[in-house]
């Protein structure tokens, strides 16, 4: 069997460093291993449609802003497909034969529905669209006949739920749908990273965000703004490690070399985290290190982007491309869901018999 991965972002902002650590640095590592015969990464912009109709605006102008975050971050085109959710429009049609599977009450258990419902206020005045988008994402992974999906921590019930909807297909119509499985970053850092005020995950919605697109100074402005111990008042003072979001981004993003080349005093992070809870290490310092570990990292991503922003046609063809390979793709599975519900009428000798 090919290994496929499906993956992808709702454009409706520019990406920040947590979906860098929660899934865009993996796919970077995933697309290099040659462990994988196709690699899809969509642009989800019908599924940011559903809670932003009102505002399409909002969604086609970061179309081309996500693309240049893909590339940025090192995805190569030339390995992966990135592809544009609405430009295949199969994907519509597997949703709408996938809704008979599934049940109102079903969808209402899912976790990340019910929270995302929440965080938007929708209360009752829920966009059917909205509602669908656990069965919508179903249709995209399976349209691709992906194995293996890269997600966070926060999508886990909503691949609980495609499985349950292949398992329920193939028992009714036969073995016609691939069961994919999920992946999660091997950093627990790196599953829910907190935004910088140390209160919620990071979210563009609540401004709490440090994006892939950030100037070098607007990166160290919002790093030494981060929320630490409140109770870490002096130097002297012992430190708390728990919900202190600058160790939270430590975990997730520095390694040995980082202290080789910026905090030579010290060989590991355990050794500044042990410094740091007997006290005598203040928050400055920290921060400090942390930031030129976020410049590190950051620095030659706002390299390609500035490249890749200057060549924006490139960039069009690289997403007409994607999209043309992905229709196909999605085509070929669409034609087999439609033989196995036996609803393929005009191919089939057999209708008038």
């Amino acid at each position: 069997m090919k290994q496929i991965i499906l993956t992808g972002d709702r454009p409706t902002g520019r990406l920040h460093v947590g979906h860098y650590v929660g899934s865009l640095s993996e796919r970077v590592r995933l697309q290099n291993s040659g462990k994988f015969d196709e690699i899809y990464i969509m642009i989800a912009d019908a599924q940011a449609l559903t809670d932003n109709a009102e505002h399409p605006e909002k969604v086609r102008q970061n179309i081309m802003e996500v693309a240049l975050d893909y590339l940025a971050c090192g995805l190569d085109p030339e390995k992966v497909n990135i592809f544009i959710q609405s430009m295949v429009p199969e994907l519509t049609e597997l949703t709408f034969y996938y809704m008979n599977l599934v049940t109102v009450s079903r969808v209402q258990r899912n976790p990340t529905v019910k929270s995302e419902i929440q965080m938007r206020g929708f209360e009752s005045s829920i966009p059917v669209g909205f509602f669908c988008y656990p069965i919508s994402q179903a249709a995209d992974i399976t349209a691709f006949r992906a194995t293996c999906v890269p997600v966070g921590e926060d999508q886990m019930p909503m691949i609980e739920q495609c499985r349950e909807i292949v398992h329920s297909f193939n028992r009714i119509y036969g073995e016609t749908l691939t069961d994919p499985k999920i992946m999660l970053p091997s950093n627990s850092a790196c599953l829910r990273l907190p935004g910088t005020d140390g209160k919620a995950k990071m979210s563009k919605s609540l401004g709490n965000c440090i994006y892939l697109a950030d100037d070098e100074k607007t990166v160290r402005t919002k790093i030494m703004s981060m929320f630490t111990d409140p109770d870490h008042i002096r130097i002297e003072d012992p430190g708390k490690l728990e919900g202190n979001t600058v160790f939270t981004y430590l975990d997730a993003f520095c390694t040995d070399e980082h202290f080789a080349e910026f905090l030579p005093e010290y060989s590991n992070l355990d050794e500044l985290k042990a410094h740091y809870t007997r006290g005598g290490l203040g928050d400055v310092k920290v921060k400090k290190f942390l930031n030129n570990v976020m410049q590190s990292i950051l620095g030659p991503m706002r390299e390609r982007r500035a490249y890749w922003e200057a060549r924006k046609p490139e960039v069009y063809e690289i997403l007409r491309k994607g999209s043309e390979v992905a229709e196909r793709k999605a085509a070929e599975t669409l034609a087999d869901v439609r033989a196995a519900m036996k609803i393929n009428y005009f191919d089939d000798g057999n209708l008038m018999k």
